[in-house]
Order: structure tokens, then sequence, then C-alpha cells
């Protein structure tokens, strides 16, 4: 059930997510480094005290906001493998998961840019990921992989093609689209954006992968 379309929240649960909503906003618009838990209680309506009944710390929240408020995509994957074979067939899942990975990495991009700026803030947050017992950005990539072995295993996909090999390219090719969506902010040049929109990316890009996996003979 999406967040959405649960029951109202109130009492701790509903300054919890004022915190997210809060934090979201604000690493997105000033950026993870720039961005205090002062800053984030104030937007959130709540005092830093509160805040911290809920948090341990900044890079707790931050990890929360990527697991909680960005689209959901590692969650998703994690299901992939255990639908190979179903009817829906390789070209319809692939779609789905380069939709969900281009509007992940796009919400992403803004909140973890500075994380790599910063040695000590990039070595916190794996070290919070490891805490929390959270996956980590390769998990993506990983169950992925894990889906297309199981396709691979019931002859949907070509024999001679490495499983983590096809799960990069698709992963990649939804990163590089989420850093030019962002770059050029609804200002591309003409032909900077091919296909333009995102879910003709994800049918073309899915169409070029799948033309390399289909089996010899299969149609």
């Amino acid at each position: 059930m999406t967040r959405d379309a649960a029951a109202p929240l109130a009492g701790g649960a509903l300054t919890r997510s004022r915190i997210l909503d809060a934090a979201a906003a604000l690493m997105t618009t000033v950026g993870l480094t720039r961005t205090t838990t002062k800053q984030i209680a104030r937007e959130a309506g709540c005092s830093e005290a509160a805040l911290y009944k809920h948090f341990r710390n900044k890079e707790e929240i931050f990890v929360r906001v990527l697991h909680e408020r960005a689209p959901q995509f590692s969650e998703a994957l994690e299901q992939l493998p255990h639908r190979a074979g179903d009817e829906r067939g390789p070209a319809e899942h692939l779609q789905d998961v380069a939709l969900a990975a281009v509007r992940f990495y796009r919400r992403a991009f803004p909140m973890a840019a500075s994380l790599f700026a910063s040695p000590e803030l990039l070595e916190t947050h794996r070290r919070k990921l490891h805490e929390l017992g959270t996956a980590g950005p390769q998990n993506a990539s990983q169950h992925l992989a894990a889906y297309l072995a199981a396709e691979q295993a019931r002859g949907r996909i070509a024999a001679g093609i490495d499983p983590h090999a096809a799960a990069t390219l698709l992963i990649g090719a939804c990163f590089h689209r989420a850093f030019l969506d962002l770059f050029f902010d609804s200002e591309a040049p003409p032909g900077a954006l091919r296909p333009e929109s995102e879910e003709e990316f994800a049918t073309e890009t899915v169409r070029a992968l799948l033309d390399g996996l289909r089996p010899s003979g299969a149609v």
C-alpha cells in the first residue's frame, strides 16, 4: 500500500512523515551538505529535539528519504527475479525497470551529489547504510541480473549473454538519461534527448537491449 492510499497519519507518525518531506525538499534544493537538522525541523514545523526522537542524525534522515520519498526502485527490483517466466515477458518487465530507474535517479541525484564532494560524508553514508542494514547502489544491477539469469534459464534470453553486463547496460543508460534530464532542466537543445519522452526512452532502450539478448530463432 502506498503512503497516499494509507490511513491519515497522526501523532509521531505524522511528525516523522513531515520531517522526511521537509528533508527531501531541502536536500533537493540546497543539497545534503548545506541542509542541517535545525533547518529540517523548522521546515517540518517541529523542534530539533522532536526530530531526534525519530532519527539519530542527518545521515539517517538522508537514507530514509532515499528509501521512502524517492520513487521506489530497489524494492521493486527485489521482487523481479520471482516474476521470471510469467506472462508479461522480459520486455514489459525491463521497461518497468527503466522507467523506475530514470525516475529514481532523477530524484536522487540532486540530494546525493554533494556526497561525492566530501570523502568523509561519503564514508559516513556507507557506514550508515551498513548500520541500518539498507541496500547499497549495487543491489539494483544485482537484482536485475538475477532476473535476467532466471529468464535465461527458461530460454527467454540468449544463453551466451552475461546477465550482469546486460543489467549494467540498462541501469547505466537510465543513469545517463536522468543526468541529462537534470543537466538541461527542460531546456535541452534539439536532438539532445533522443527519444524525447521517458516512456519512449524506456521502450526503445529495452528494444535495443533485447535485440542482443533474444535467443536465436526467437521472434
